[in-house]
């Protein structure tokens, strides 16, 4: 007896979609999209994005690697460029993401506090305006 099956039928399933591999990127095409990416107009700018398969943070973060004075970042990880830093300048990293973190919580501190000293002026203004002498009992 022999069998009328496929060899892919013995063996069960074959996979349609094989794994995917991580990208990764070169200095010049990151680069390049930067640049091409902030010479956009407002409208483009997702249009340069999706022709390229990319998200904002690539961009993002290939912007700020560069402005950095460094060369952009790899995609792969961090992990390669933090092990090259000196614990001086991990420290003073750290200390740059925490003042950053800070600013930002201090900013909101403070929009907030603006916010509620307006909302107290108004409430203040609007019992002073329903402050009508009582009726006289007469």
């Amino acid at each position: 007896m022999s069998s009328n099956k496929q060899p892919s039928e013995q063996h069960g399933p074959v996979d349609p979609a094989p794994r995917p591999s991580r990208r990764s990127f070169t200095a010049e095409y990151k680069a390049a999209v930067v640049a091409e990416y902030e010479a956009a107009p407002h409208g483009e700018k997702s249009a340069v994005l999706r022709r390229e398969g990319l998200f904002h943070s690539h961009v993002q973060e290939w912007s700020k690697a560069r402005d950095a004075g460094g060369r952009p970042a790899n995609t792969n990880g961090s992990a390669t460029t933090t092990a090259r830093l000196s614990r001086a300048e991990r420290e003073t990293e750290r200390l740059r993401t925490e003042n950053a973190r800070l600013n930002a919580k201090l900013a909101q501190t403070q929009a907030a506090l603006s916010i509620m000293g307006k909302a107290h002026e108004l409430l203040a203004s609007l019992a002073e305006s329903t402050d009508t002498p009582p009726p006289s009992s007469r």
